[in-house]
């Protein structure tokens, strides 16, 4: 009688044996998207992306089409036709935090009022304590190395709590909506909470969410061990969130919440795969890139204060000799814009301004110098002189790390803010779209023969 084989001996046998084939079997000749004019990637030729949909919620534009050739402009991005630029100097000026205020106008439309602000800021802080039982059952009972993962577990959990977790009315997905903008930071915070304790090996830290700080503040209280923080800090915590809080329709984890909720799902689903979306290392997880890449030209790269060794450098980076060899320079570079990304800009100024007082700007000047040299490197090793900016990951990534925020929340931060983008989008999808989104793939595979399994071979 032969010994039988364990299952972790079949599952080696099988993906050694059946790998290759699955690979071989989902291949096809890339010229076939040119050949059947289909958009790869939703993508014209030219660059700029199919229009699938219309929205009022954010614009966010790069260039022009002028006779139908596209003409680069400077970066603009508005919420409910609100510069960026404007939102953020009003509530700079008037010292006081602006995510609240954001996440107001993009869930209603209008900026609020004072009384109203003050209304949606004790709201959402009166939400932010999780359901009894919720942190010990969901979170720490099972604990994962990667928070992201964590946050969209605990928001498919969270659909467990929910009284009416199926009811479609728009009153009931604004109450979700609501809920779930206050209650992202404290998933978050204890899920690196949890990662710390049983992946790290470090002490378990549970701070409870206070009702009556700012979403900046009460992020940083909540993950900080002593709970202190800087005025500074949230300050520009606080413009992190701002920022990232929406990008259009067009943006793969918001077109992915659209896309889920015109089936007719409930929240938590589709805000799970708003998760999944953003967790990519093309989308959200494009930070961390950069930081990477920062450490690996600071190690290999001796001379990285100098333009020509740096450039040297990003070249072999764009060769794909170098780094992770997948020929990208991260932080530069957006599918819409061309010439400047605003995001970019206004936390470029806050990263140049902590750069100095925390004694780091030669750190911040490579980042510049990235920032400069990029386009004539393009141009050298490609032969492209496409215009290319910084985009916001470029900066936010060392802003992040001037704050001590360790690297696996960068991602999950940037989920803490766009969820406010996300409810707004789906509430205007439901509202407005009406129909499932249902775009059509061409086949283009053989045609065969059924044959018998004897007929087959051995």
């Amino acid at each position: 009688m032969k010994p039988t084989k364990s299952a972790q001996q079949l599952e080696s046998e099988f993906l050694e044996r059946y790998g290759a084939a699955a690979e071989r079997a989902n291949f096809f000749d890339p010229s076939f998207f040119e050949k059947f004019n289909v958009k790869r990637g939703l993508r014209n030729t030219d660059g700029s992306g199919v229009v699938v949909g219309l929205t009022e919620i954010g614009e966010v534009h790069g260039y022009v089409m002028d006779e139908g050739e596209k003409h680069d402009v400077l970066g603009r991005l508005r919420y409910r036709g609100y510069d960026v630029k404007d939102l953020v100097a009003g509530f700079q000026k008037e010292k006081r935090f602006g995510f609240e205020e954001t996440a107001f106008l993009l869930l209603f439309g209008t900026l609020p009022k004072q009384n109203e602000l003050t209304d949606f800021s004790q709201f959402l802080g009166s939400l932010r304590k999780l359901p009894d039982g919720f942190v010990e059952d969901v979170i720490l009972r099972f604990p994962s190395p990667d928070i992201m993962n964590q946050l969209a577990r605990a928001v498919l959990f969270t659909y467990s709590f929910d009284a009416s977790p199926e009811d479609y009315s728009i009153k009931n997905i604004l109450r979700q909506s609501v809920e779930l903008i206050s209650r992202f930071p404290s998933y978050i915070a204890y899920s690196y909470q949890a990662k710390r304790h049983y992946y790290d090996k470090k002490s378990l830290l549970i701070h409870h969410p206070q009702p009556d700080l700012s979403t900046a503040e009460n992020f940083l209280y909540m993950v900080r061990h002593d709970n202190q923080f800087t005025s500074l800090e949230a300050e520009i915590l606080d413009l992190a969130l701002v920022l990232h809080a929406e990008h259009g329709g067009g943006n793969n984890s918001t077109f992915s919440i659209r896309l889920v909720s015109s089936a007719g799902t409930d929240t938590y689903s589709a805000m799970g795969s708003a998760i999944g979306s953003l967790k990519g290392i093309k989308h959200g997880g494009a930070n961390i890139r950069v930081m990477r890449m920062i450490d690996d030209i600071k190690t290999n790269c001796p001379h990285w204060d100098d333009d020509h060794a740096l450039a040297a450098y990003l070249g072999r980076i764009v060769r794909k000799e170098v780094f992770d060899k997948t020929g990208l320079i991260y932080g530069m570079g957006h599918a819409v814009y061309t010439m400047s990304d605003p995001r970019a800009e206004l936390l470029k100024d806050k990263a140049r301004q902590l750069a100095d007082e925390k004694g780091l700007m030669k750190s911040f000047q490579l980042y510049e110098a990235i920032e400069r040299l990029t386009p004539e490197v393009m141009l050298e090793a490609k032969g492209s002189s496409k215009a290319i900016c910084a985009n916001v990951d470029l900066y936010s990534g060392f802003v992040y790390e001037i704050l001590n925020i360790p690297r696996e929340l960068f991602t999950p931060i940037f989920a803490m803010a766009r969820v406010a983008g996300w409810s707004a989008h789906r509430i205007e999808e439901i509202v407005s779209g009406g129909k499932i989104i249902r775009p059509a793939y061409k086949n283009v595979s053989e045609k065969f023969e059924y044959l018998d399994v004897a007929a087959r071979g051995v």
